[in-house]
């Protein structure tokens, strides 16, 4: 059983920084790739950062630079640095594990495992 647990969202101000974290069950870690999506309101889900199986982040545009993606696989955990928020960034917070082609490619479907989703506000 695949189970994906985020935790450290809340509300801040812009230019703050936020860690998410993404405690993850058994052997995820080994058997998929696994990343960051969000989604604001009224938009679609994205990709936002994910690990490649290299030791190395892909992120989308808009967070290039001011996020940072890691993972420590001893403690079965995804993080998500978040560094000079801003109120764009605002959304719910995803945590996924899929095929690391999809993965790596900040793709992810339905039948990706998904976790239940952690909510940022910046204002």
């Amino acid at each position: 059983h695949v189970q994906l647990v985020e935790s450290g969202g809340g509300l801040v101000q812009p230019g703050v920084s936020l860690r998410l974290s993404c405690r993850v069950t058994g052997d995820v870690v080994v058997r998929f790739c696994m990343g960051w999506f969000r989604q604001a309101p009224g938009k679609e889900r994205e990709g936002v950062a994910a690990y490649h199986r290299d030791n190395y982040g892909v992120y989308a545009d808009s967070v290039k630079g001011r996020f940072t993606i890691s993972q420590d696989n001893a403690k079965n955990t995804l993080y998500l640095q978040m560094h000079s928020l801003k109120p764009e960034d605002t959304g719910i917070y995803y945590c996924v594990a899929d095929r690391c082609g999809l993965i790596q490619a900040l793709g992810a479907t339905s039948s990706s495992n998904w976790g239940q989703g952690t909510q940022v506000t910046v204002s």
